[in-house]
């Protein structure tokens, strides 16, 4: 066993050894050629979409390493509205398939590509299948935002229509002898819901049968517009649907049927075989941002769970964090700017600790206190405190598909003693202090640690919604009937007075110029905050202050995340530090 364990640490060591030396190696390439690569003077633009996209580049190293060539949200619209004017573009190409993007997402590339085909430029979509064996809802719809979409012979389009699934582990923790002690705050708050029950309550169905009835509204009446059929035929085809290539060449849902090479082909008799080729990503970093001269907006990011401390990227699962750290220091670098006149902060979060979004919170207040107007940009999804830290902002503007709202909170812990006795394994403790076993999964609350969890439940809930009817300008007794941790689609946000405006970050910039007296389609600089950093620079870099330490601190942790994992797999006997336990969250 020892031996074995030795072998697997050899090889954990030599993987760690090869990936840093890659790093090392993209690092030095991309300092050591940059940007400097002119754009060709007649391109066609490929947008290869089969890998998705991100929201943003995350300023961390292993984010940078893993997401090199996967194109941001903001690379592919700044592109798309910068080929529109640039005369050596002369059209835009697609390959979508079965990419993995959010309905807010896909409604903001959409929006960008509707803009270009203003421009008369051709904008054309190949896909080998929308959905193999599978739903291709988004993608398709998606698609549809092309003057003309070719799908490969052997393909088909998923076109299926929306399923909202949850998992509910109510009998699995019953036969676990597993006892959730959960509160929230309220009937809507369904996350606990997964743990307790054994399939949806009345509210949570509700709550979410409303929210996916609106985004299927939306995606058939995009569809619709743009495939010049009627709503009441797209629904028919969605109940038809997989449709193969064939049927859904006959129905009007694509243009034709063909290979990659023949319609790279046919866009070339188009518009001339002298086209060179060019990922969007790629030419946008060449030909520069729409956004370089006039007045200064910043822009900053607060993707992922929110959470204490500095933002994060876990390379195991592909996810971002929140961090209150970074994202507060980075709205503070905005106001402090003195070339920054407003700022834009995008949020795409399911929310998380109440105590980060509260401080990320007050850096919106702040930044309004110092006359500069802060306008929130919404993605896919921003409830709970991905709410919470946009509520103070001047204006709020989501798409229709974005999932906001969640005003609420949920805590607690799961009591674990029956399972551990079921087995054999025991625990015994020591306290010092009557509420000490508060947080252990061993004991039940007892009568005081209930009351105190229940006063941490109304605390949280009452600031939440009183800073809502605050910022919002709205009376506290209609925040509440929208509150109570219910989650909405951003049209039926608008409605109720959630957000401000339905669109993407070119919205949120024209909104940003007005309220800095700029005429909506005003020349402007848009400046990332913190300012992106090429991969040798992100490794190091040495930070400062508490203001910038964040990247360095992400890294460490990253390793010490790696080190734990080890740690509790059994390849290594102890790891050195203060273990973290569970806390209870504004999810």
């Amino acid at each position: 066993m020892k031996n074995f364990v030795v072998t697997v640490l050899a090889v954990i060591v030599a993987l760690m050894l090869v990936a840093m030396a890659g790093f090392l190696g993209l690092a030095l390439l991309t300092a050591l050629s940059g940007s400097g690569e002119s754009v060709p003077s007649k391109v066609l633009l490929e947008l290869d979409l089969e890998q998705g996209m991100i929201e943003y580049r995350s300023p961390d190293p292993f984010a940078a390493f893993m997401n090199v060539e996967i194109p941001t949200l903001r690379e592919l619209i700044d592109g798309l509205d910068r080929a529109a004017d640039d005369r050596r573009v002369v059209g835009v190409i697609a390959n979508i398939g079965a990419a993995p993007i959010g309905m807010a997402q896909a409604q903001e590339l959409r929006d960008a590509i509707l803009r270009f085909r203003q421009s008369g430029k051709p904008a054309v979509v190949f896909s080998e299948t929308f959905g193999e064996v599978g739903p291709g809802n988004t993608a398709y719809y998606l698609a549809t935002a092309f003057d003309e979409i070719y799908l490969q012979p052997s393909g088909d389009i998923g076109l299926t229509g929306l399923m909202y699934e949850t998992p509910f582990l109510g009998g699995v923790m019953e036969k676990l002898s597993v006892e959730p002690e959960m509160g929230q705050r309220h009937e809507y708050k369904n996350a606990m819901n997964m743990y307790t029950e054994t399939s949806f309550t009345e509210p949570h169905e509700e709550a979410l049968a409303k929210v996916m009835y609106s985004q299927f509204g939306q995606m058939v009446r995009g569809i619709a517009e743009q495939r010049d059929l009627e709503e009441e035929q797209v629904r028919a085809l969605v109940d038809e649907a997989p449709l193969l290539g064939s049927a859904a060449l006959d129905a009007g849902l694509v243009d034709g049927m063909a290979y990659r090479d023949e319609v790279y082909a046919k866009m070339r008799e188009q518009v001339g075989d002298r086209a060179d080729l060019l990922f969007m990503h790629h030419y946008v970093d060449r030909a520069g941002s729409p956004y370089r001269k006039g007045d200064t907006i910043g822009l900053v990011y607060g993707v992922g769970q929110v959470v204490r401390g500095p933002s994060g990227y876990d390379p195991l699962t592909g996810s971002q964090f929140m961090g209150s750290d970074s994202v507060a220091a980075n709205l503070r670098a905005a106001v402090d700017n003195k070339r920054v006149k407003a700022i834009v902060f995008r949020v795409d979060s399911p929310g998380g600790s109440y105590v980060a979004s509260d401080a990320i919170w007050r850096e919106t207040v702040r930044a309004r206190e110092a006359g500069k107007p802060v306008i929130v940009s919404m993605g896919n999804v921003a409830g709970s405190g991905g709410y919470f830290v946009a509520m103070e902002a001047e204006k709020i503007v989501a798409q229709p598909g974005t999932i906001t709202g969640s005003i609420g909170v949920l805590g607690g812990k799961m009591y674990t003693k029956e399972m551990w006795d079921k087995i054999g394994m025991a625990f015994d403790s020591v306290q010092a202090g009557r509420n000490a076993d508060m947080w252990s999964g061993t004991y039940r609350y007892s009568e005081t640690g209930r009351a105190r969890l229940d006063a941490w439940l109304d605390r949280v809930y009452e600031d939440f919604t009183g800073k809502v009817a605050e910022g919002r300008d709205m009376p506290i007794e209609e925040v509440q009937q929208v509150a109570k941790g219910r989650i909405w689609s951003g049209e039926d946000a608008l409605e109720i007075g959630l957000v401000d405006e339905l669109g993407g970050i070119d919205t949120a910039l024209r909104l940003a110029r007005e309220a800095i007296g700029l005429e909506p389609d005003a020349d402007i600089r848009v400046r990332v905050f913190p300012a992106e950093k090429t991969p040798l620079e992100l490794l190091f870099d040495r930070p400062e202050s508490s203001d910038a330490r964040a990247s360095v601190v992400r890294s460490i942790r990253r390793m010490q995340s790696l080190a734990r994992e080890a740690e509790r797999v059994g390849l290594v006997n102890e790891q050195p530090g203060v273990r973290m336990r569970d806390v209870p969250t504004a999810q």
